[in-house]
């Protein structure tokens, strides 16, 4: 993956303004898997890790009123891309994929997490969120490594962007979703809230949880 920036930084308010609206009209396809739900068990967990994440990250994030928490310990076809907002107390899940290098068998599931550049696995630990760029994937969310597990995410260009493979028809036509060199791979039009929601300064977590 490349860096490449082709002048998005001089026009990001219109894009965002633009991708909330495209978000309104692309989310009823892609949310099929999508979930939201108040004071479950599970959320309540979520709420928990997102609130201890974002307190250990501290004053590198600048913001702290949403934060994405990825459980690899879930098969890629289920919502486990959770958007965990501390201000309502409320959680809504989403795909995500994961990388090649963490599943060699293809069969859904992450094995193993890995920081190696060119191993293109997913690596666990917290992450802040930066600016959004234009690259080798469309439009991305640059990310920054907080932890020893993921000390070399610029170098390795891990980020989150959008992908067709990672999409409810995906998981409809092969029982899982397509996988990332390591990055945070969502559907086209759940990436649009990610966008929105999750880029700026936020924190990003990404483990194998025990929310069950």
């Amino acid at each position: 993956m490349s860096w490449e920036n082709d002048g998005a930084t001089t026009n990001r308010r219109g894009f965002i303004t633009a991708a909330t609206a495209a978000a309104g009209a692309l989310a009823v396809p892609t949310r099929v898997f999508a979930q939201a739900s108040y004071a479950s068990p599970r959320d309540r967990k979520i709420l928990e890790i997102a609130q201890r994440e974002v307190a250990r990250a501290g004053d590198v994030l600048w913001r702290r009123d949403i934060a994405g928490i990825a459980d690899f310990g879930l098969h890629s076809s289920l919502p486990r891309m959770h958007f965990a907002n501390l201000e309502e107390g409320t959680v809504t899940s989403y795909l995500v994929a994961h990388g090649t290098g963490s599943d060699p068998e293809h069969d859904g599931m992450l094995n193993w997490f890995s920081n190696e550049v060119n191993s293109n696995a997913t690596a666990r630990g917290a992450y802040v969120s930066w600016e959004w760029y234009k690259g080798k994937y469309g439009t991305s969310i640059r990310l920054g490594g907080l932890d020893p597990d993921n000390t070399n995410t610029f170098e390795r260009a891990i980020v989150m962007h959008a992908a067709e493979y990672a999409k409810p028809e995906h998981v409809a036509k092969w029982g899982r979703l397509g996988r990332s060199n390591g990055c945070f791979a969502m559907a086209p039009g759940d990436f649009m809230w990610a966008l929105t929601r999750l880029s700026g300064g936020r924190l990003v977590y990404a483990d194998k949880l025990d929310l069950y």
